[in-house]
């Protein structure tokens, strides 16, 4: 047995094997593990804001970028986005561990997502968790094993060099959202009692949101506001009531700014139901001014 071990004629070929087997080996290793991040001393954060929205950006080199955004009226969403599409496919793990250069915290698992057109979002907690992590010094971490719809696996680590600095910037751009955003204003109906057109103080207050967002928003152009009424009455008695009730809101958005030649008001008594008027809760619904509004 040691004759054959010590044998160099019999060893040449087995190193030889052992080498040609190692050399396929070692590379697949390699090219299944693609990680993507910053530079540490490269880290970019910046933020981009207006009234309707605010961004927190980070770049990642040869990747895309990871950003968090805000929009008015809305929660905080963090977005992880590959300049190419298809360097993320499927599910997605999202972890906060400890920077290479700041050993000793153990990892903490944040989500499984879907990547979804090589983009990668959370919201919610979930996106506060992230927050949380980057104020910690974690680094937030993306993990897939579909680089390039292959089964390479890809990392993709968000570092915290460089973040409280733009974060505080990024929370004076809160400040200054505006309460709603253009999808939750855009499709209004104010309710009244019955035989009434006096607004309530719930329907000052709604109007007060569309207001500010017009006065805010340079690309409305036009407001449509409809009055209508439920069918308990004279048609004509109920049109008048229509007309008085969209002219109160007309008259109302006009004390607080809104420029009345972009206002069109209508009126249509009980012709327009949105419910058929055969139970109280029905035609409450019906007794409304709907407003309207209309970008370029």
């Amino acid at each position: 047995m040691s004759l054959f071990l010590c044998n160099p004629k019999v060893m040449r070929p087995m190193f030889g094997r052992t080498l040609f087997i190692l050399s396929l080996l070692l590379p697949m290793q390699l090219v299944h593990s693609v990680t993507f991040r910053a530079p540490i001393d490269g880290v970019e954060w910046s933020v981009e804001g207006s009234p309707f929205v605010c961004q927190l950006i980070h770049p990642i080199p040869s990747f895309g970028e990871a950003l968090f955004e805000q929009e008015a009226g809305e929660n905080v969403e963090f977005m992880l986005l590959p300049a190419q599409t298809q360097q993320l496919n499927g599910r997605v793990r999202l972890i906060a561990e400890a920077a290479p250069w700041a050993p000793g915290m153990a990892p903490r698992r944040i989500a499984e997502v879907q990547a979804q057109q090589g983009s990668v979002r959370v919201q919610g907690e979930q996106a506060a968790s992230v927050l949380a992590a980057l104020h910690q010094g974690l680094m937030p971490t993306f993990s897939g094993d579909n680089w390039y719809g292959s089964n390479q696996a890809v990392t993709v680590n968000v570092l915290a060099v460089n973040f409280q600095a733009a974060y505080a910037d990024f929370l004076d751009c809160l400040v200054e959202l505006l309460p709603v955003n253009y999808r939750q204003i855009a499709r209004t109906a104010v309710l009244f009692p019955t035989a009434e057109h006096q607004l309530s103080d719930a329907t000052r207050a709604r109007l007060d949101l569309i207001a500010q967002y017009v006065l805010t928003d340079e690309t409305v152009q036009q407001i449509f506001v409809d009055g209508h009424t439920d069918n308990d009455g004279r048609r004509l008695l109920l049109r008048d009531l229509s007309q008085r009730r969209a002219e109160e809101v007309t008259r109302y958005l006009v004390s607080k700014g809104v420029d009345e030649s972009v206002i069109i008001t209508r009126f249509h008594g009980d012709r327009y139901p949105v419910v058929e008027n055969d139970t109280p809760q029905n035609r409450q619904r019906n007794r409304r001014v709907t407003i309207r509004l209309e970008r370029d």
